[in-house]
């Protein structure tokens, strides 16, 4: 009878300290998951609000402080939340240090790209929507992250390149200024008429509406060369008509060439052949 009572003692014992443990945590558990829950949800706001107030002007800036400021605050909202159930943030903070030290020294290469990522935020080399030229890539910048720069080449694919190799190595901006020149050589025979040929490029560039008055075009004689006379041609447009202008006066020079009797030659070989006795 005594061990049964004896048991029944230790079984109510471990019941009140079991209700006491509940008693005691749950309200603490119960209060970290809500502080979670609407940490997350703040933070999320934070972000949005961050990306449109900041995005409208700086989309570049935009998507590099709302990763890196979500990222501490997360962090922090997770010190706090343990905090309140009971783990000592102390140690915490301790182990969280210590476990950064060992990532950064086994992660390198990346913490070099964050540093690339913060000096093309401060010295904008680039931004969104910029076309650049970089590490053998021509494309339009989608967005520039805290580790990575994403470009979309124009034959739609997409590129992503370190920022550690943006920034410590040379890179085209080819939006920097609204216009651009457009330069280009068109090869005439010796035999015709290279005032004629050159009023015939000038006609055709000032009826073309994209071209700019001021710089104006430009067209002589840029070279000799081995079966041609070699006409310069420059004209200034917006950036965003270069390449339609080009393509267009290609097309346009030749069958205006070849409508006013002007060739564009080709090289050519003479063999002569000699019979031995």
């Amino acid at each position: 009878m005594e061990d049964l009572f004896g048991a029944d003692g230790n079984a109510s014992q471990l019941m009140e300290q079991a209700i006491s443990l509940v008693m005691t945590y749950a309200p603490k558990v119960v209060l970290a998951i809500v502080t979670l829950i609407v940490g997350m949800w703040l933070i999320n706001r934070v972000i949005s609000v961050l990306d449109k107030k900041l995005g409208a002007k700086d989309p570049t800036l935009s998507k590099f402080l709302g990763g890196l400021i979500g990222a501490i605050l997360k962090i922090l909202l997770l010190i706090s939340v343990a905090s309140m159930v009971g783990i000592a943030t102390t140690s915490f903070v301790a182990i969280i240090g210590a476990a950064g030290l060992a990532v950064g020294l086994a992660l390198q290469g990346s913490l070099a790209n964050f540093a690339g990522g913060v000096l093309i935020l401060i010295f904008k080399p680039f931004k969104v929507g910029n076309v650049i030229d970089a590490q053998g890539y021509l494309g339009s910048v989608r967005e520039i992250s805290i580790l990575y720069t994403i470009l979309d080449t124009f034959d739609n694919r997409r590129i992503i390149i370190p920022n550690g190799q943006l920034a410590n190595s040379s890179l085209t901006n080819l939006s920097s200024y609204e216009t651009r020149r457009c330069d280009m050589t068109f090869g005439i025979g010796y035999g015709d008429d290279i005032d004629k040929a050159k009023a015939i490029i000038k006609e055709l560039i000032e009826k073309d509406e994209r071209t700019l008055s001021d710089p104006a075009p430009l067209v002589v004689v840029g070279a000799l060369g081995e079966s041609s006379v070699d006409l310069t041609v420059r004209a200034w447009l917006k950036g965003s008509d270069l390449w339609p202008f080009y393509w267009d006066m290609q097309e346009n020079v030749k069958k205006t060439f070849d409508a006013q009797g002007i060739s564009i030659p080709f090289p050519q070989r003479d063999v002569h052949m000699i019979k031995g006795e």
